[in-house]
């Protein structure tokens, strides 16, 4: 994937100096709530505009990548081959009705891939596949493209407005 120059709140240039975006609190935080969830949305854009789809996912135990499968033969998979940089968005809102104070969100950017090497491919599907076992079929179609989203930030809001960075830490 193409290194993607991300900005970050609060933090001048210096991303790996910044120790409350990569604090693990805030990390484990992040961590039930993607596991709690089962979908979130994709947010991919076009030429003209901007698209939003909803997605089964499954992050990566370090948060640094996410996984989620797609039909090849669809607007989602033209404009991912098209343009990399998503963001995918993920919230517990289900959780909490009537309290919007209650409710937690991310959005984690990024640059998403397709996985064609079959090792990495059959890795990367058993995640997902262990999170949403019913995908299976889905997952294993030769129709279905897998692809995985090198995460470069999150965004985790609390309290409709108060907002949190957190950075994977460098591999």
């Amino acid at each position: 994937m193409a290194p993607a120059d991300e900005p970050v709140l609060d933090s001048g240039d210096d991303r790996r100096n910044n120790h409350s975006t990569t604090s693990p609190a805030l990390a484990e935080r992040i961590s039930r709530l993607v596991a709690g969830q089962p979908y979130g949305v994709l947010c991919t854009h076009g030429a003209d505009h901007a698209y939003g789809s909803l997605i089964a996912f499954a992050f990566a135990d370090d948060l640094s990548t996410a996984v989620f499968a797609t039909p090849r033969a669809t607007r989602k998979y033209r404009l991912l081959t098209d343009h990399d940089r998503v963001a995918l968005v993920v919230d517990n809102r289900s959780q909490h009705p009537g309290e919007l104070m209650s409710v937690e969100a991310i959005t984690a950017t990024g640059c998403a891939r397709e996985i064609t090497d079959s090792e990495d491919h059959a890795k990367l599907a058993a995640g997902l596949v262990a999170k949403h076992p019913q995908l299976k079929p889905f997952v294993e179609a030769e129709s279905c493209a897998l692809f995985e989203v090198e995460i470069l930030r999150i965004l985790h809001v609390t309290r409709f407005q108060e907002v949190r960075q957190w950075l994977p830490q460098p591999k």
